[in-house]
């Protein structure tokens, strides 16, 4: 097949992107595809013109402009069929606010938390802190890979996680901390993949500790009950359909006691041949070129059809 393999980006997960996609591009080769590369911060014109020119896009691109539908959008205005959400599942998926209503309804346990906006008062932020108690979780409402976020473990910390998650967001989520075990589970094709389980070497398992070799150790299956394993995978499962996604998601929890608490959902998880995602398909049984083959036909088979 004729592949535009599209990377990088104008967002903070940029360097995470670009060598995803290096990964994804070998692999690609290897699997007897043509390929040829697109920096989505500077080709997507060029992209256009040539589209006639791919039988589908492959996607390693992450964060606004990437996840959020607005590439998305773009390729089906260009008729180039792609793997992962379409427009309405990224958009709904990227803003952690809307999820987590989505989560909710779908009956999934979530943390307790609040969406504030940048003209709200600091006197309502604190209020909210204070409801939550410390610690607690500030984020940026649209960032992925952790970017932003900050536990704030007294009130001293507050203004600065805030003002931090408010250069990278408009909007953010104050939520409560939940001391746990990490878990993330990955949808292909519709079906619940191994558990992993993350065991940071720090408190958290932040932006720093995710792409820092050596700094958390993952565990594939976890190291969790059958009926917790097959609870998270429900929960995978829920939380993909509840926010209108296909082909394949990632959604992180957190195991406090034997209760699961659903996080978030990525819709495009990294591709390098350790990440999370591919090391679930491992153990399921997909090669990582067997992975990115089957990612194609998913994205062929939807070709006109960008629910």
């Amino acid at each position: 097949m004729r592949v535009a393999l599209l990377a990088g980006g104008k967002s903070s997960e940029r360097e995470v992107s670009l060598k995803g996609a290096e990964a994804v591009k070998q692999a690609l080769l290897e699997l007897g595809h043509k390929v040829e590369f697109f920096d989505t911060a500077f080709d997507l014109p060029k992209l256009a013109q040539r589209a006639k020119e791919f039988d589908v896009a492959f996607l390693c691109v992450h964060g606004p402009g990437g996840e959020d539908g607005t590439l998305q959008g773009f390729l089906e205005m260009i008729g180039l069929p792609y793997q992962g959400a379409g427009v309405l599942g990224s958009a709904l998926a990227m803003h952690k606010g809307l999820s987590k209503l989505l989560y909710q309804k779908a009956g999934l346990p979530v943390p307790k938390g609040f969406l504030v906006r940048k003209d709200d008062s600091f006197q309502i932020l604190k209020e909210a802190a204070q409801t939550l108690g410390y610690p607690l979780v500030v984020k940026p409402a649209t960032q992925g890979s952790s970017v932003g976020l900050s536990l704030v473990e007294t009130s001293s910390f507050l203004k600065e996680a805030v003002e931090r998650a408010f250069e990278l967001d408009d909007e953010i989520l104050l939520e409560e901390y939940i001391m746990g075990k990490e878990l993330t589970v990955g949808i292909l094709d519709e079906k619940p993949l191994p558990v992993v389980e993350i065991l940071p070497k720090g408190k958290f398992f932040d932006y720093h500790t995710k792409y820092t070799p050596g700094m958390a150790e993952e565990i594939c299956p976890a190291n969790i009950p059958e009926e917790l394993t097959r609870k998270a995978q429900d929960f995978a499962l829920r939380a993909h359909r509840a926010l209108y996604l296909r082909h394949y998601s990632r959604t992180d929890m957190i195991l406090r006691d034997e209760e699961i608490y659903v996080l978030e959902t990525n819709t495009i998880p990294g591709m390098t041949e350790t990440s999370l995602l591919p090391l679930a398909a491992k153990v399921a049984g997909y090669s990582f070129k067997e992975l990115i083959q089957k990612l194609l036909d998913l994205a062929l088979e939807s070709r006109g059809n960008f629910s």
